[in-house]
């Protein structure tokens, strides 16, 4: 099936040509026309198979650029991830040579600055709970003509934590108006939630795996004080040109930040960048190549498209499985493989058992030595 046959416009077809892109993915063959047709959907399937053209191709069909007004509002739950479909909707536009207005509103920039772009009637908004709901609350971002509200990463948007400013974005738009979630998990309170805000919503999901078969799944064990020091002897040892390095708290991150440094190895602390322009940067440096290392949260990561990550390191491991999918996730993607490694101590290896479980995956024990990764039981 072809996006044309998926009832996708010609200008939108070439835009995609521009990009390379010129087959649907599986979960964009099983959305895109239930998007196109107005329904409410709960679209699931794994990280990086193509999810946010799955709702943006369908939502600029939709779209009167006649209309100065405001039709299609993306929530996303960090101001990386919403950055990125910003640019991806963006570049749509432009590449098709559609006169679509897209705006990004997030926390920690000039509130003048946003509020004098708004003037201009942007068709797409991009943007996180909190700035929304600021602006839809004082009356500035008018919300009357939204066809299409989208809650990307929905199942963080709908936690307890953001749930509230969330319900309060979607209830303010006109009531025929679609909703559509999307994630790479479908937890059961979260659907719940779904089926308040959309009691006639359809499930899409493509394939019956969670996790993308191209990543290897490995694990190390090792005391919890030599994780920074075993990471960077990994880093070594695989040589990856762009890696992922995920820890919980600000403190670790820092940490291990300065020890890589340390050792001569190219590194950026997404923690540390306080700021959107210092995190702005920071992601630059990343995608340009000029840091080998990304040590992010697992919030700070979720959604993130990075081309060529080979490498995912999990410091401090996932409790949750969908945790790890997600992390998992940010690798092997647009057909690529790639590699997840979890630095354990002995008793998280307890957690090893619950990935294979819920996750229907492998994950084989290594060591390293002389320099080189190794399977656990296999002879030097």
């Amino acid at each position: 099936m072809t996006f044309n046959e998926l009832g996708i416009s010609p200008a939108l077809v070439g835009a995609l040509a521009k990009q390379e892109i010129s087959d649907p993915t599986s979960i964009q063959k099983v959305a895109i026309s239930e998007i196109l047709a107005g329904k409410d959907a709960y679209v699931h399937s794994e990280t990086g198979s193509g999810k946010t053209l799955a709702y943006l191709l369908p939502a600029f069909c939709r779209l009167d650029v006649s209309l100065a007004a405001t039709q299609v509002i993306v929530v996303a739950p960090t101001h990386e991830l919403a950055l990125q479909i910003q640019k991806q909707a963006c570049d749509l536009a432009q590449n098709a040579g559609m006169p679509v207005r897209v705006l990004l509103l997030i926390g920690g920039t000039s509130m003048d600055r946003q509020l004098e772009k708004l003037k201009k009637k942007p068709h797409v908004v991009v943007g996180s709970p909190g700035r929304l709901m600021e602006l839809i609350a004082v009356g500035k971002l008018k919300v009357h003509c939204v066809r299409t509200v989208v809650l990307d990463e929905a199942d963080v948007l709908l936690e307890s934590k953001s749930l509230d400013p969330v319900r309060k974005i979607v209830l303010a738009t006109p009531g025929g108006r679609q909703l559509v979630c999307v994630s790479a998990t479908q937890p059961e309170e979260h659907l719940n939630q779904v089926k308040v805000l959309a009691p006639e919503y359809v499930l899409l999901q493509a394939g019956p795996s969670q996790v993308n078969a191209n990543i290897e799944h490995l694990f190390s064990v090792c005391e919890e004080r030599d994780k920074p020091d075993v990471l960077r002897r990994f880093i070594h040892a695989m040589n990856p040109e762009r890696s992922l390095a995920f820890v919980h708290r600000n403190a670790t991150a820092l940490t291990v930040a300065l020890k890589l440094a340390h050792h001569k190895v190219a590194v950026t602390d997404l923690h540390g960048a306080v700021d959107k322009m210092a995190r702005k940067k920071a992601m630059d440096e990343f995608r340009a190549g000029r840091t080998r290392v990304l040590i992010a949260s697992d919030v700070a990561a979720r959604g993130l498209d990075i081309a060529g990550v080979s490498h995912i390191f999990n410091l401090d491991a996932p409790s949750q499985s969908k945790a790890y999918i997600h992390r998992a996730g940010r690798t092997a993607r647009a057909g690529a493989s790639g590699v997840a490694v979890s630095l354990l101590t002995k008793e998280e290896v307890r957690l090893v058992r619950r990935y294979e479980q819920e996750l229907g995956i492998i994950l084989t024990e290594c060591r390293l030595r002389e320099g080189r990764v190794l399977p656990v039981g296999r002879a030097g």
